[in-house]
């Protein structure tokens, strides 16, 4: 008796070999409720899953201010309004402007009588009447002058003016105590820090404006799970389904809660990511191998190995498997398999029972 309960032991507890073959009858599946699916073929491995918080790039943000300080007369684009690059977003009167301006035209004035004398001067010194001492004089008036004009159509430029207008100020010579604020890039107003009537000084933030085209991910990865994780690796945002791709492992590690930043960018948001959103994502890494994914249901294990049941012409084959990763409800497989094969993904258990013997004729 004893003898036999040994064999009986080795028997059940051996390890299935590759490929056994279990014959059931089309009977035998329906009573036994075996459901049969197909493996679908992936291409990336689940890594991780993280926090991520969503930034913008510093390239796409700005914040508008004036050169000089003013009155606020007018504000024409409040929070959340979409601007163009060029729009009028606020009207500012400014002292110092006019004074600018006046400069400016002065320069005008200057430069255009010492050209006058610039070009009387050079005819008489190639005549010959004109000492070289005159003729190199008025070469270098002109040359300061030059420069003066130069200096305000830049400091104008500076300002936020447009060559549009600085071209209609050097025609008219009309002075505007009014300076226009525009946006500096097309994109979304974040920030309005102004009221109407209230004065401003020279450089103070007017608005924030940022072009959201592009975001970033930026996601506290664990240090100890920071070398699974490499360039390229794609991110899913959980619930929205939005993909990103990674471009910066960072190399160093906050104190605090011992994470490393890793950021990945997005460039398709379609509306469903904003910036500031506190967001959940999963980490995949792209693999060369043959991957698919299963239903967990569908995954049996014996004795350390870890197996499927391929459905063939006389009933299924155990079919060893890898488990690369695994999912709420799907395991991430790879192995000797083809996409086009049927898989038992519920009852896995009774096509277990049987391989071993444990299950009756049914």
């Amino acid at each position: 008796m004893r003898a036999f309960l040994v064999l009986a032991i080795c028997f059940f507890s051996t390890p299935l070999l590759a490929e056994q073959q279990i014959k059931i009858s089309e009977a035998q599946i329906e009573n036994l409720g075996i459901k049969l699916g197909k493996l679908l073929p992936i291409k990336s491995v689940p890594l991780l899953d993280a926090p991520a918080k969503v930034s913008i790039p510093p390239a796409n943000e700005y914040f508008v201010s004036t050169s000089y300080a003013g009155l606020v007369s007018q504000i024409n684009a409040s929070i959340g309004d979409e601007v163009v690059k060029g729009q009028f977003l606020a009207t500012v009167k400014s002292a110092e402007w006019l004074t600018l301006q006046q400069h400016h035209l002065s320069s005008i004035n200057d430069l255009q009588l010492a050209k006058a004398d610039y070009v009387r001067d050079q005819q008489l010194y190639k005549e010959g009447v004109i000492a070289d001492r005159r003729w190199l004089k008025t070469k270098t008036s002109y040359n300061v002058f030059m420069a003066h004009f130069n200096e305000t159509r830049q400091l104008l430029e500076i300002s936020g003016v447009s060559e549009k207008d600085i071209k209609v100020l050097e025609k008219t010579r009309k002075l505007s105590s009014q300076l226009n604020v525009v946006a500096p890039i097309s994109g979304v107003i974040l920030e309005r820090n102004i009221m109407a009537g209230e004065r401003v000084d020279a450089l103070a933030p007017l608005f924030r404006v940022a072009n959201l085209d592009t975001l970033w991910l930026d996601i506290s990865v664990p240090q100890q799970h920071i070398s699974q994780v490499r360039l390229g690796d794609q991110v899913v945002i959980e619930g929205l389904g939005t993909t990103a791709h990674i471009f910066l492992l960072g190399r160093n590690v906050d104190v605090q809660n011992q994470t490393v930043l890793v950021r990945a960018e997005i460039t398709d948001t379609q509306g469903n990511v904003r910036l500031g959103q506190t967001v959940n994502v999963k980490i995949s890494q792209n693999s060369e191998k043959s991957l698919f994914k299963v239903p967990n249901s569908a995954v049996a294990q014996s004795s350390g190995v870890t197996y499927l049941f391929i459905r063939t012409k006389d009933g299924f084959t155990a079919q060893p498997i890898k488990v690369i990763g695994r999912e709420a409800n799907d395991s991430i497989i790879s192995g000797d398999l083809s996409s086009r094969s049927e898989v038992a993904v519920k009852g896995a258990v009774a096509l277990k029972a049987n391989l071993l013997g444990l299950g009756g004729d049914e």
